[in-house]
């Protein structure tokens, strides 16, 4: 018979061990704000929102995150985050929402909890009783130790999967509870991100972490075919061509010699220079082509245009998030005016999805006339909409209650197309 002194030290080495296994995600976490019902009221009237589509319940808390995640070569990284905490009754267990922001450059200043005013969408959610895990993505948010790895799927999903685990431990110090439902979104490059975190988790399956349902809004999910267009014709946001090569180029490091080195004078050192921190798109865009080809040298754009065993086309196709089959529902968001984020991404998705096997995949086509900008507001309210019919029981989700969407129909008739 083994001693029971033995067994108990046994036991306590196995919980130590185990809790420290827990624990080597989590790095810190800091209080930065709160939101009174009294703030978001006049946030709410500011933006124009009637309470009667997304209601204002509880207040809520706003915490930084420091965790840990992995690069794709195995080395640990530093990335960071922002949990949006509704301050519920004692015991209260919260769905969750795993957001992702759009397209940034600059890191988050102190006390800032926002990239290009999304802060409201995590708003309008928390304060409806939803936890909100907002990624901030590596090399952005409140931490610089690697460039930022734009539109590369296994970083946006391993760091959106490692926050959620990060937040498990957060929950054990500060007494929240999640239930069962896990909901993810994002727009734009957070569209692309959603696609990524709900891939990831789906394929490296962990107890209390399954996908309940997604909504990627306007997300490029293939770069190699219908948004490669882009580099051949008048564009909008040039920057996104050196962002995509200087984020490949720190993860695959693929190209000989300096990154810059596939630019043509005068770009080859303008471009590298604006990568300091301090620099938007608005920035860039003033000093590149409105052709984004035009700034490759000559023999790349060559390449890609005749080798599809190119690098850089080999990169695009190795990131696509169109050819992948979702084992739970998913609401794919587009506006077919999208001058950035054109919307045969989502087409070909939701085509493929379908084919493929996907259950309960559908389009929301979100409105003809919007741009990328006034498409996020209405694909956000009908992304919570649809998330919204989880919670109330629905199992395939649906588009929300009729009278919220006709509100919503009239607000579109009111909107301008810009």
């Amino acid at each position: 018979m083994i001693p029971k002194p033995f067994l108990a030290i046994c036991l306590s080495l196995c919980l130590f061990f185990g809790l420290r296994a827990q624990q080597d995600v989590l790095i810190s976490y800091e209080h930065i704000a709160h939101l009174s019902i009294e703030d978001i009221q006049q946030r709410y009237k500011a933006l124009g929102i009637p309470k009667m589509i997304t209601p204002i319940r509880y207040p809520i808390d706003i915490y930084d995150i420091i965790y840990y995640t992995e690069l794709p070569d195995g080395e640990k990284i530093r990335a960071s985050g922002i949990y949006f905490v509704p301050q519920v009754e004692e015991g209260q267990a919260l769905p969750v929402v795993q957001y992702n922001h759009g397209t940034a450059f600059k890191m988050r200043g102190e006390g800032s909890y926002d990239y290009n005013g999304e802060k409201d969408v995590a708003t309008f959610y928390a304060t409806d009783g939803y936890a909100i895990a907002w990624q901030d993505y590596i090399g952005l948010g409140k931490v610089n130790d690697h460039f930022h790895p734009y539109q590369h799927a296994e970083t946006e999903g391993r760091s959106g999967y490692d926050l959620l685990r990060a937040l498990r431990e957060v929950n054990l110090e500060l007494d929240i509870t999640w239930n069962d439902q896990l909901f993810v979104t994002g727009y734009s490059q957070g569209g692309h991100a959603a696609m990524a975190v709900h891939k990831y988790i789906q394929e490296h399956p962990e107890e209390g972490l399954a996908v309940t349902a997604s909504s990627p809004m306007s997300g490029a999910y293939d770069m190699a075919g219908a948004q490669s267009v882009t580099m051949f014709q008048e564009y909008t946001q040039p920057w996104y061509l050196p962002y995509l090569i200087y984020g490949y180029e720190s993860i695959y490091d693929e190209i000989e010699g300096p990154t810059e080195a596939v630019f043509k004078a005068p770009y080859d050192t303008l471009i590298p220079n604006m990568y300091d921190g301090n620099h938007d798109r608005f920035d860039f865009n003033k000093v590149l082509p409105a052709i984004p080809a035009d700034m490759v040298v000559d023999s790349i754009v060559h390449l890609f245009k005749t080798d599809s065993n190119f690098f850089f086309t080999r990169l695009l196709k190795e990131n696509a998030l169109w050819n992948w089959v979702p084992e739970s529902p998913m609401q794919i968001c587009y506006c077919k005016a999208d001058e950035e984020v054109f919307y045969k991404n989502a087409l070909v998705a939701h085509e493929y999805m379908t084919t493929h096997g996907a259950n309960y995949n559908r389009l929301r086509h979100t409105g003809k006339k919007f741009n990328h900008f006034d498409c996020a507001g209405f694909s956000a309210i009908y992304t919570k909409f649809y998330f919204d019919s989880f919670r109330k029981g629905s199992k395939r989700g649906r588009k929300g209650p009729i009278m919220k969407r006709f509100m919503i129909t009239m607000a579109k008739l009111f909107t301008k197309a810009k």
